[in-house]
């Protein structure tokens, strides 16, 4: 009796999903073309991940190229330049981290006090630096820090100071790095925080007015709260990203003087892996890299669903 019981509702949970999804019908067809992308685009490649554990020849293909199992991995931990590449990787990363997170919050709560033509024109121009490509922005910090002819060494001069070569001083190579990325995506980065100010109850700000709170304790007690969740799951994702720092913007700003701190991961991949035609070293460098990402995200996770309750997954 039992064991009929138990295959009827199998069966009936089985009839019930099927329900389910043709009653849905629709939304898995729109939902399709991204299931798609993601299938073909982003799982699919994954084959070619044997190659960090290969020796890898394009004539011979991902199949016949010789198994050489961690032998790229230990190349890399055994290089001369893992221990500079590591360091500066990360401490570009936790600055960036440190400076680039929080300041989105803020210039969302400002823009969020702000009314009518004023918020608009405050958000165009916050928002305008994102569409500049890194190449002119580079350019453009190039030109300006030139010790020739840039602005900002002509104004150095003006109050006698001596010329620098900002761009190509080691010192100065990471605090340009981060806070040309804080003013290219500051305005950008604040959207996910103004869409989230958005479900701030009314009636919560109604009730502080009635009380005589100020603007800065309606912030502080209103408004952050709101959007702890939405702070929180960002900087997990961010978390996951500290050990990969884009190799584009970090390689225009190198050069053979600035090097001992603008040498990252990335670059060096690219420099050994791609234009070297090493793809194997290439592709075990960054599964490493991604094993790291994806172990920071998991203690990340759990830690915040630990303290706060909130959590990615």
């Amino acid at each position: 009796m039992k064991k009929k019981s138990k295959e009827y509702s199998i069966g009936r949970s089985k009839g019930t999903l099927r329900a389910q999804i043709w009653k849905n019908r629709h939304y898995y067809l729109m939902l399709l073309p991204a299931v798609l992308y993601v299938a073909f685009f982003c799982y699919a490649p994954m084959y070619g991940l044997q190659i960090a554990f290969k020796n890898y020849k394009v004539s011979l293909g991902i199949t016949g190229s010789p198994w050489i199992g961690f032998r790229n991995f230990t190349d890399f931990f055994q290089s001369y330049y893992f221990g500079t590449l590591m360091k500066n990787t990360f401490i570009l990363s936790f600055y960036s981290l440190l400076i680039g997170f929080p300041i989105p919050i803020v210039i969302a709560l400002v823009l969020n006090e702000l009314k009518g033509k004023t918020k608009k024109f405050t958000q165009t121009l916050l928002y305008a630096p994102h569409f500049i490509s890194i190449v002119v922005l580079v350019s453009i910090m190039t030109s300006m820090l030139s010790p020739s002819q840039g602005v900002v060494n002509t104004l150095l001069e003006m109050f006698g100071m001596e010329r620098n070569y900002f761009m190509a001083n080691p010192d100065y190579f990471r605090h340009l790095y981060v806070w040309s990325g804080v003013w290219q995506g500051m305005g950008w980065g604040a959207i996910i925080y103004l869409a989230a100010l958005s479900g701030v109850d009314v009636s919560l700000h109604e009730a502080a007015d009635m009380d005589g709170a100020s603007r800065l304790q309606k912030i502080i007690y209103i408004n952050l709260p709101t959007i702890l969740p939405t702070i929180i799951i960002m900087l997990i994702l961010r978390v996951g990203q500290i050990a990969s720092v884009g190799h584009e913007k970090v390689y225009l700003m190198q050069n053979a003087m600035n090097i001992e701190t603008a040498e990252v991961i990335s670059t060096y991949v690219y420099k050994r892996g791609i234009i070297n035609s090493n793809y194997s070293f290439s592709a075990a460098v960054g599964l490493f890299n991604n094993a790291i990402n994806i172990g920071l995200v998991l203690v990340a996770n759990w830690i915040s669903k630990k303290i706060s309750k909130t959590s990615l997954f």
